[in-house]
């Protein structure tokens, strides 16, 4: 019998603004109530939320404080991470809760169920190119920690900006730099790892250098398949979506739910097979 797998919900690049702003003419807050309801609803048995970045669109705090409003009564623990539109000393002001380094950075480790989720703060404060992520040492010295801590465990790592290139040219550019020490030390990890990414607006899987990613869209604004076409400020309203993560001790499955497109559907049932 297959091992009983524990559950954890996925969201990233909120973007949230300012009551009365909007992105394109979606309104990124009612976007991510409308996706975290519909996730509730249906996965009322997951064990915690994760927020991978890009919590708002400008870093005020005031973004935050609706974020918290949002979150307020939501009995998930929930685990944050950081993007490029994101300020680090705003977001704290706002999250006192959210576990931050010595050095600053917000990142934890937890267990979920058999595995180890290992979030990773890549905000740059001063970037190079613009909006693009990167890790100093001690944000590697501190993953390593977290690996050994691991001990062989199944780890899903969750980042915002992807240590890989996508086939998206513009957002490439502003991926995380210099990923190589962050991959010799998931390369080095003696057990199963899965990296979970945003930044792109867009639903990717693959490997790269056989280990395992997902990159999920927004519950906003997406990415258009515009491959191999420089910028990254391209914005379409195709439909948000979250992510729902299943973990067990053998195996890491990643869904993706285009949460617009399911409550407008029509109601199902079984079917039965001639």
């Amino acid at each position: 019998m297959a091992d009983a797998m524990t559950k954890f919900l996925v969201f990233s690049d909120l973007h949230l603004v300012e009551d009365g702003g909007d992105i394109i003419g979606l309104d990124p807050l009612l976007q991510f109530c409308e996706g975290l309801a519909h996730a509730m609803s249906l996965h009322p048995d997951a064990s915690r939320l994760v927020l991978l970045g890009d919590l708002t669109h400008h870093g005020r705090v005031a973004q935050y404080e609706r974020l918290r409003a949002a979150l307020d009564g939501l009995t998930l623990p929930v685990s944050f991470l950081l993007g490029n539109h994101d300020m680090r000393a705003n977001f704290c002001s706002v999250f006192p809760q959210a576990e931050v380094t010595a050095q600053g950075h917000v990142q934890q480790m937890v267990e979920i169920g058999p595995a180890c989720l290992i979030s990773l703060d890549t905000l740059d404060d001063d970037p190079r190119p613009l909006h693009s992520g990167r890790l100093d040492p001690a944000r590697l010295i501190w993953l390593e920690d977290a690996l050994a801590q691991a001990a062989g465990r199944p780890v899903c790592l969750a980042l915002h900006h992807p240590p890989f290139a996508t086939g998206f040219t513009g957002m490439d550019a502003i991926a995380l730099q210099e990923p190589g020490p962050l991959l010799a030390l998931l390369h080095a990890y003696p057990g199963p790892v899965q990296m979970l990414c945003g930044h792109v607006h867009r639903t990717i899987s693959g490997h790269v250098g056989g280990l395992p990613f997902s990159v999920f869209k927004s519950p906003c604004h997406q990415m258009p398949m515009r491959l191999g076409e420089e910028g990254s400020a391209h914005s379409v309203a195709e439909p948000g979506a979250y992510g729902i993560v299943l973990v067990s001790r053998d195996a890491v499955v990643v869904h993706s739910e285009d949460f617009t497109i399911a409550a407008a559907a029509t109601p199902t049932g079984d079917i039965t097979s001639a």
